[in-house]
């Protein structure tokens, strides 16, 4: 018998497109982690595969990536930034030959890293999409969808066609980007409810995921916990998250990414450095930003300005053995379960892409690592859920518990005082475009068609769970406000106008130039 172990990358980022402006700073937000974290993976999936290595990843890329990905735009903006570091980079290097032997080390390999970066995005054509599904294709990385714009579920459901059209527009944009039927679906943050399932089916979705807690409260405690995935009443597949390999990965005192020998992620040159030196590679406007070039290592509990200097072989070994001693658990836990199950169990480890890389600069090393661990395992095997479904011969049928992933397992991060004054909003908007939809749902005038599926984008990305969540950690939101009222003021605007028989072209033309996303948008998804 050999236990499977799942790992699911959730890679998502809210659409931020700004072509109105040269800079937007939060455009960097994508930048960082395609340097930091999509293209190091993608790298090294490649290097496993070159060697033989058989791995098993599920990766979730969100529509709104995907479209951010595949706009030309930011393709040439995100090269401009690249050689905008390289730049510095050569800087660093060249400065850091009178500083400490440890930075100059870094600042080597830093510009080594952004040079082969550009040669891979060189290599390439800028499509990191094609890069991603051409590793699907060894049937190692198994790519999976999520709902259209990341909107929470839970919270929509009182619009059953929103729900509708956020799926159907997920499914829509991975065959639209990715040429394929996808099997499995993300929920935004991992967000279900009982009866969601039926969508899912409707859409041709196999397979999701759900938190722990979704199938200890389900309607039917599952036989074998969260050890084996269960089938819904609408016949689709449900994968549950393994809270150890979580702890043993995330964890604020026990998790790997907090060993003191890893980098520091909040001590940068951007803002270490005398501002005329760094004035060229911040925001134009002066505020500085992290630039990805940082010299120090998380050292432990002292102050930003106290923190020892990094050692990039240092925190080499010590993700070697962090892999080793990860793959010892999985090996141990797949033996306990073995032993009281008595049938192969399934461990599912799902995380947000962006630590592999972005958070934790070592993580993809790890990954690594961990899979050339596993390749020799005796009793741990890593693998993807379509294969994982394909070996099952009897399933137990259960209703999951309305869940999600956030803080205390349910709804409270995208609903509490900081943020609930958006959903009467959202709902009016969402029953406003149903009515449009069910109205104008046989339109055959070119210029009403656009100004509807104008309406139903501007919709989706007012809905996009990042605001919410952003105006409770409490980071950048006054733009998670300014993105929510903007999106619902032009999708007012329009409705208006529609209404009225009075639409702008003009104004319609921006609006599609400055909110391009979902070129293949069809609003009656709402009627």
């Amino acid at each position: 018998m050999k236990g499977k172990f799942l790992v699911m990358l959730h890679a998502h980022l809210p659409y931020v497109n700004h072509p109105d402006h040269p800079y937007f700073m939060e455009e960097n937000w994508l930048f960082e982690a395609i340097t930091e974290t999509y293209i190091p993976l993608i790298m090294m999936f490649k290097r496993l595969m070159k060697n033989g290595i058989p791995f098993g990843v599920t990766m979730s890329l969100t529509p709104p990536l995907l479209e951010m990905l595949s706009n030309k735009t930011l393709q040439q903006k995100y090269r401009n930034h690249l050689l905008s570091l390289i730049e510095l980079a050569e800087k660093e290097v060249a400065r850091t030959k009178s500083e400490e032997h440890l930075k100059n080390v870094c600042a080597k390999k830093y510009l080594n890293d952004f040079k082969k970066t550009l040669e891979f995005l060189d290599d390439c054509d800028g499509d990191i999409v094609k890069e991603f599904k051409e590793v699907a294709k060894s049937g190692n990385l198994e790519l999976i969808t999520c709902n259209a714009t990341h909107g929470f579920l839970p919270l929509m459901r009182v619009n059953p066609q929103a729900v509708h059209a956020q799926v159907a527009m997920g499914v829509r944009t991975f065959k639209e980007r990715l040429a394929e039927d996808p099997e499995g679906m993300w929920l935004a943050e991992c967000g279900y409810y009982p009866g969601l399932d039926k969508e899912l089916a409707e859409q041709g979705i196999k397979f999701f995921f759900v938190d722990s807690h979704a199938l200890w409260y389900a309607d039917v405690p599952p036989k074998y916990d969260v050890y084996r995935p269960v089938i819904t009443p609408n016949d689709v597949f449900v994968f549950a998250r393994d809270p150890e390999s979580s702890e043993q990965v995330w964890s604020a005192q026990f998790g790997y990414p907090g060993d003191f020998n890893y980098r520091e992620f909040y001590r940068d040159v951007g803002f270490d450095r005398e501002m005329n030196y760094i004035k060229p590679y911040i925001d134009p406007a002066g505020n500085r930003i992290n630039t990805g070039i940082k010299y120090h290592r998380i050292t432990g509990n002292v102050d930003l300005s106290d923190k020892a200097l990094y050692d990039p072989l240092k925190a080499l070994e010590v993700a070697k053995s962090h892999a080793k001693d990860f793959a010892i658990k999985k090996s141990n836990q797949v033996q306990r379960l073995i032993d009281s199950m008595e049938i192969e169990p399934v461990i599912v480890a799902p995380f947000d892409a962006e630590l592999f890389g972005h958070w934790w600069y070592e993580g993809p090393l790890f990954l690594e690592y961990l899979f050339k661990e596993l390749a020799n395992s005796p009793n741990v095997e890593s693998s993807t859920p379509s294969r994982v479904i394909s070996t099952l011969e009897s399933v137990q049928v259960v209703t999951p518990a309305m869940s999600t992933w956030g803080a205390n397992g349910y709804n409270e991060t995208w609903l509490n005082g900081t943020n609930d004054w958006i959903y009467p909003h959202l709902h009016e908007a969402e029953e406003r475009m149903v009515q449009l939809a069910g109205k104008y749902k046989d339109a055959t005038d070119p210029l009403y068609i656009r100004a509807l599926n104008m309406c139903a984008r501007e919709l989706m990305l007012a809905e996009s769970s990042d605001w919410a969540f952003i105006m409770t950690t409490g980071t950048t939101v006054e733009y998670a406000v300014n993105r929510t009222k903007t999106h619902l003021s032009r999708f007012l605007e329009l409705y208006d106008a529609i209404r009225a028989h009075n639409i702008d072209e003009r104004l319609l033309e921006y609006y599609e130039w400055i909110d391009p996303i979902f070129p293949y948008m069809d609003y009656r998804l709402y009627a």
